[in-house]
């Protein structure tokens, strides 16, 4: 079958057309602003792509269009498909229909930390000899690839709370059908789909409500908004983790202990950083044992793991200043990962860098969250390129240590004028910002 994807070089729709080609389909796509890695994984893979949403398209002929959600009523070649009565489908709805069906799935949920969770779980299943497909959001380093369709029965995915399709509005992961489900945690976010919290509670309702009852929910103690999803009605066992009855990790000196209640399952020794990590390790300790993977394993496993790629990446050092890369876009994540950061790097300055891309930030929802969410950084540099509202004013609460501007230029060079040897720049955006991390490096470079 030849198939053909709008929208191909998001995460997602770009994982799709990677398990669609190692099943024997023909596959094409279509996007625009393409960027890598996605856009250099589907080049290795061999899948054609187009550039933009011209109707001529429809010359293709393909037997199948599939449809991502950042396509809506308007686009020029979804409105030719229409016109045309030509047969297409959502992403989320291909993926279950021709994949997911037959396979025990491993869904990954939460507003937070779903990709690193979702690599962790699938490194974990690796060594674990299950050899699982999967599915992520980011191109896993152990992996080196965001998709991967295997014939083990068991597939590993990051569930999405977003919408499927502009016909189609509920949540990518009503249509997965997991048996092990992780609900890592929940806050207001998508505030361009949501109104409030409430209605994303809703949304992960209707995902325990598709849990077997020999499934097995896996979800955060410390969140109260799950706990109240699971009080809407819940029809499958539930592991908690974050609380000492259930899963939680406990610091002995040099030491990180795991312990399932009273019982002490090993030790945690890693390299990544924060409070948040070791949370989403717990979270897959713990659904990796529901497919039979024992804890000592998954603790080995999670000694040689290696982060997403974009999520605490280490892009260079340049005359002494260390550059990384994180996804961080939402004020929680922002705070979790400089908390990680200073973790590591003691009292040694933390310069962020913070790009407000997602579609909630634009539209300044979280605005008022954001300066207490920079608090650990000891300065502040903020791209305004974009934005409907005053992030100047929004960042007040900083003082002198933030800094907004609108050209990117301007800023690389603020930047490096402010760093000194000994300096970490986290730089932080779900984009790819311009390609601000390489022109950082390059201007720290030549500034000798």
């Amino acid at each position: 079958m030849h198939i053909h994807i709008l929208g191909i070089c998001g995460t997602f729709m770009g994982g799709i057309a990677a398990l669609a080609k190692s099943s024997g389909h023909r596959v094409t796509g279509c996007d625009t602003a393409v960027y890598p890695p996605m856009s250099t994984q589907l080049e290795k893979l061999g899948i054609e792509l187009v550039e933009g949403y011209d109707p001529s398209q429809i010359g293709l002929k393909p037997d199948l269009f599939v449809i991502g959600n950042v396509v809506s009523r308007g686009n020029p070649l979804m409105e030719a498909i229409l016109d045309r009565n030509l047969p297409y489908v959502s992403g989320p709805q291909w993926l279950h229909e021709n994949i997911l069906r037959e396979k025990w799935v491993l869904a990954v949920a939460g507003t937070h930390g779903k990709t690193t969770t979702t690599s962790m779980l699938s490194w974990i299943l690796e060594c674990g000899n299950l050899e699982p497909g999967f599915l992520i959001g980011g191109v896993a380093q152990n992996f080196e690839v965001s998709a991967r369709l295997t014939a083990s029965p068991f597939f590993v995915i990051e569930a999405d709370e977003y919408d499927t399709a502009f016909f189609d509005k509920r949540s990518k992961f009503v249509h997965y059908h997991p048996r092990t489900a992780i609900l890592n945690n929940l806050e207001y976010d998508h505030a361009d789909i949501f109104p409030d919290l409430a209605a994303i509670e809703t949304q992960f309702h209707h995902l325990v409500r598709t849990v077997p009852s020999n499934g097995l929910i896996v979800a955060n103690a410390k969140e109260a908004s799950l706990t109240r999803v699971l009080e809407r009605g819940c029809w499958t066992p539930v592991e908690r983790f974050g609380s000492e009855e259930g899963w939680h990790a406990v610091q002995e000196g040099e030491e990180t202990g795991i312990f399932f209640g009273e019982a002490r399952e090993g030790t945690l020794s890693w390299d990544l950083l924060g409070e948040h990590n070791r949370s989403n390790a717990l979270a897959a300790i713990a659904a990796a044992r529901h497919c039979g993977v024992p804890p000592k394993v998954s603790l080995e496993a999670l000694a040689k793991f290696r982060n997403v790629k974009r999520r605490m990446e280490k892009k260079g050092d340049a005359c002494g200043v260390a550059v990384y890369d994180d996804f961080a876009h939402h004020p929680t994540a922002i705070e979790t990962t400089l908390a990680g950061l200073r973790e590591k790097v003691k009292r040694e300055r933390i310069l962020a860098v913070l790009e407000p891309r997602s579609n909630t930030m634009k539209m300044g929802v979280m605005k008022d969250a954001l300066a207490r969410s920079l608090t650990d950084a000891d300065l502040v540099f903020c791209y305004s390129g974009g934005l409907d509202w005053d992030a100047k004013s929004a960042l007040l609460p900083l003082g002198e240590k933030a800094r907004v501007m609108g050209d990117l230029d301007e800023l690389v060079r603020a930047i490096t004028e402010a760093s000194r040897a000994g300096d970490h720049i986290l730089v932080m955006s779900n984009g790819s910002f311009g390609g601000i991390h390489e022109k950082l490096l390059r201007s720290l470079q030549s500034r000798g």
